[in-house]
């Protein structure tokens, strides 16, 4: 007789669980499995409950990049479970076609824009290091103009 758990594979966080064995892991893999939002959901409720573990939670989603990247497990799966699905045939040909050549273009897109904000943030960069040199230039300027103790 086999039980439930074999004949399913183990999921990303049960095979961590499983590795680590401590609380913080299986805690940190099931919010994982579940997203953004209930690492949300997690801080929200230490702070109305217990604020220190609210800010403790806040401080380590900022740290571990969870609250601006799309970094959960959750997320990754089911970006990578949507793209299967949209390259999947329909049985449609002409559908198919139009699908594969819209999403072709939008991959396009998606990388003109992605190159386009690496430009601006280049730019934006350049702009701000000029503006630092350009300061401390005239601070060298106007230190070296002033007398200096002895008056000359």
């Amino acid at each position: 007789m086999t039980d439930a758990t074999s004949l399913h594979p183990p999921t990303y966080s049960d095979r961590g669980a499983r590795r680590a064995g401590n609380w913080f892991t299986r805690a940190e893999g099931w919010l994982d499995d579940r997203g953004k939002g209930a690492w949300i959901a997690a801080m929200v409720l230490g702070f109305i409950f217990v604020w220190p573990v609210g800010l403790a939670i806040l401080a380590y989603m900022i740290w571990s990049k969870r609250m601006f990247n799309r970094t959960c497990a959750h997320s990754r799966s089911h970006r990578h479970s949507f793209s299967r699905a949209a390259f999947r045939s329909t049985g449609n040909s002409a559908f198919d076609s139009y699908k594969s050549d819209t999403l072709r273009r939008l991959e396009e897109e998606q990388k003109s824009f992605e190159a386009f904000l690496d430009r601006l943030r280049e730019a934006k960069d350049k702009t701000e290091f000029d503006q630092f040199m350009e300061d401390r230039a005239h601070k060298a300027d106007s230190t070296s103009d002033e007398p200096d103790e002895r008056g000359h």
